[in-house]
């Protein structure tokens, strides 16, 4: 069990990520590649392709790497994979990865084993030398780019639908209960947020308070950061729909949508694959409020969207016939048992 204690301050200085972040998600991405086996039904339409994709590309070498340094059966990997930078996006994060200070680097590398796992790799870093933080960059960017690139719009969405749902929460009943909506996985009874955790340790924010980092590919419980010095975050998983598909296997046409619909209703349509707000459409897309609200009430006079009112908000959602548009395919129809 890890046990995130609270004060005063800290309550008002809890962040929900507005976006995945990218090397978290790379490197939490590789626990449902590196190892043999089916593994988690929900991404085994992702992992073949993911598979096949690392394969054709050379870059088996590139991900075996990251998942030697961060093994999905790990009680602990090195926080330095994962610099608090990468919230700035993926050059931000490896740039500071690559600037791990040494003592750092020796110490993490150390606690996690890797000597045994990674002689030679390690056996440089002690004396000084940048070559393997420098591989390992470009193994996070080549990997990145070849396998959750592609993904980014989907992962964005269904980490907005979550995000969306516990900032509504949030506006409508405080820290409190948005902090309640994470249950079972994390129980909050303050000052105290009790997380599932495969560690029994204790973390005082002291004034930091907390960054909730929504993952798509983080799965069955929670991850923090070890070192209890660096700014305290907690990666939590999203739900994703059991028949969910990574969408470079979908039979979607962008352009083809464009023409039928005009560029920003197209957007628009693509955009409502995740429930979300009026307001949350207009940030994604940098439109105005009136426009997003406009374009929506065209789909849905179309039985291509609906709406239904939650609290203050009114959350927007692709129909059947929209979701079927969208991707170019009818939903399966079920036989009668």
């Amino acid at each position: 069990m890890l046990r995130i204690h609270f004060d005063d301050r800290d309550l008002a200085r809890v962040q929900i990520a507005a976006e995945p972040d990218p090397l978290w998600e790379t490197v939490l991405a590789m626990h449902h590649v590196v190892p043999p086996g089916r593994g988690v039904p929900v991404y085994g339409a992702w992992r073949a392709r993911a598979r096949r994709e690392l394969g054709e590309r050379g870059l088996n070498r590139a991900a075996g790497l990251i998942g030697t340094l961060a093994p999905a059966d790990a009680r602990y990997f090195p926080d330095f994979l994962t610099p608090d930078a990468a919230r700035d996006g993926l050059a931000a994060g490896l740039e500071a990865l690559r600037d791990t200070p040494r003592v750092r680097l020796t110490a993490e590398s150390a606690r996690a084993g890797l000597a045994a796992r990674l002689p030679r790799w390690t056996g440089a870093l002690a004396t000084g030398s940048r070559q393997p933080l420098d591989e390992l960059a470009a193994a996070i960017q080549e990997v990145h780019r070849a396998v959750i690139a592609p993904e980014w719009t989907g992962a964005a969405a269904t980490v907005d639908c979550d995000r969306g749902g516990r900032t509504r929460m949030l506006c409508r009943g405080g820290v409190d209960d948005m902090l309640n909506t994470f249950r079972p996985a994390l129980r909050w009874e303050p000052p105290v947020l009790h997380v599932d955790y495969p560690r029994d340790r204790d973390l005082r924010l002291d004034g930091r308070g907390l960054r909730l980092i929504p993952s798509h590919f983080c799965w069955r419980r929670p991850i923090a950061l070890a070192d209890p010095g660096l700014p305290p975050v907690l990666v939590y998983p999203v739900e994703h729909a059991t028949d969910w598909v990574p969408a470079a296997t979908r039979s979607c046409h962008p352009q083809a949508l464009s023409a039928l619909l005009g560029r920003t209703r197209a957007r628009i349509l693509a955009a409502l694959d995740a429930p979300t707000t009026t307001g949350e459409l207009a940030r994604r897309l940098r439109v105005s409020a009136p426009s997003a609200s406009e374009h929506v009430s065209a789909l849905r006079e179309a039985n291509l969207a609906r709406s239904r009112r939650d609290g203050g908000s009114v959350i927007h959602a692709l129909t059947p016939l929209g979701t079927a548009l969208l991707h170019g395919e009818l939903a399966s129809v079920r036989q009668p048992q």
